[in-house]
């Protein structure tokens, strides 16, 4: 068969996307086809860069275009990606924001946040992180930035603040702002104008995430963020046990809220069960089992996996370093799929709410 551009097209929309439930071709997603005899090649755009199928469509479509094409075709296929955004964006340089929310303290948030977020930019997305729990601060700790201050400047009577860079993302935190040993004793107004600040006063330059540490808790914070910005969808961590399960309902409550309506991107349980250094295949569940779970499946919502209770992650967060930059720690790996994960889902629901609006 003469291969011809209507015929690798006509391959191609057999190859679907599996988050999206459409074929390549209908979706935009294939582009730049050149032909050269037998010789074809074409770019794949992908909705991002942690896309976890990403080997998966690259196979499928070498085998489409060789089943329904030719089988002598020589192929060469360029993975890329455009990340997708919301209905409404912040500002035309960041694409999507993600809360990272949980109903109490003491869950590991804050170590998800920081994971998530470095995960991101190592599958190749340009990532920012804001913290703002504006009463316990963890980022300038976890990044080894514990006397780090922003430069400041003063562009047409406007305060423009640069965001700290490590680690390859972009970093602000109120930590860099008030004194480690001192209380915060700010009250609502201050706390939502010094929130509002972190996000409209900073330099972010172009960002396909954008990951916010909320605090615990349902406060003024989780409302200022939510009704003052777009958000792509907030992901829950929470741990096995009743006490936190039950207020993460209230926390899943309060982002599906009409006045709030946030997606949902999935529930992470950490601290999911205790396995000794010494004995990396044990699994001692101590806080109980499958609550994370659970939950997801009483929302219809993902479940973006276990992170297991590893003193290696308590370590690494506190040594200035989040252990996903450990390659050769199994826990730099589950938050890597975590991280893919998560993007996959922001992709689904922007796909969502784009069909929804053209309907």
């Amino acid at each position: 068969m003469l291969i011809t551009r209507e015929n690798i097209f006509s391959a191609l929309k057999n190859v679907e996307d599996p988050d999206l439930k459409k074929d390549l071709v209908t979706l935009n997603m294939i582009e730049d086809v050149v032909i050269d005899g037998n010789k074809v090649s074409f770019t794949v755009v992908l909705t991002t860069p942690a896309c976890p199928m990403k080997e998966m469509l690259e196979n499928a479509c070498s085998n489409a275009v060789k089943h329904f094409v030719s089988k002598d075709a020589e192929i060469s296929i360029k993975m890329t990606s455009r990340v997708t955004t919301p209905q409404q964006q912040f500002s035309s340089n960041i694409k999507n924001i993600i809360v990272v929310a949980s109903g109490k303290g003491g869950v590991g948030k804050s170590t998800v946040a920081a994971n998530l977020a470095i995960g991101l930019s190592l599958n190749g997305a340009k990532v920012g992180l804001i913290d703002a729990d504006i009463y316990g601060p963890s980022v300038p700790i976890m990044f080894g930035l514990e006397s780090a201050r922003p430069k400041a400047s003063e562009i047409n009577g406007k305060t423009t603040i640069e965001p700290i860079e490590k680690y390859g993302i972009k970093l602000l935190s109120i930590g860099f702002f008030t004194d480690p040993n001192q209380p915060v004793p700010w009250r609502g107004p201050m706390i939502s104008t010094a929130v509002k600040q972190l996000f409209n006063d900073a330099d972010w330059g172009e960002l396909d995430y954008l990951v916010v540490d909320l605090p615990p808790g349902t406060g003024d914070i989780h409302i200022t963020v939510t009704q003052s910005f777009p958000i792509a969808g907030a992901v829950i961590v929470t741990t096995p046990q009743q006490v936190a399960l039950a207020d993460a309902r209230k926390g899943i409550g309060m982002f599906m809220m009409n006045a709030i309506n946030v997606p949902l991107l999935g529930i992470v349980e950490n601290m999911s069960y205790f396995t000794p250094a010494e004995l990396p295949e044990n699994k001692y569940y101590i806080f109980g089992k499958n609550g994370g779970q659970e939950l997801a499946s009483s929302y219809n919502a993902p479940f973006l996996g276990e992170i297991p209770l590893v003193q290696s992650i308590s370590e690494a967060g506190d040594a200035g370093k989040p252990v996903i930059l450990e390659k050769d720690n199994p826990m730099a790996q589950a938050f890597l799929q975590l991280a893919q994960k998560v993007a996959q889902q922001v992709a689904i629901q922007n796909d969502k709410a784009k069909t929804a609006s053209n309907s």
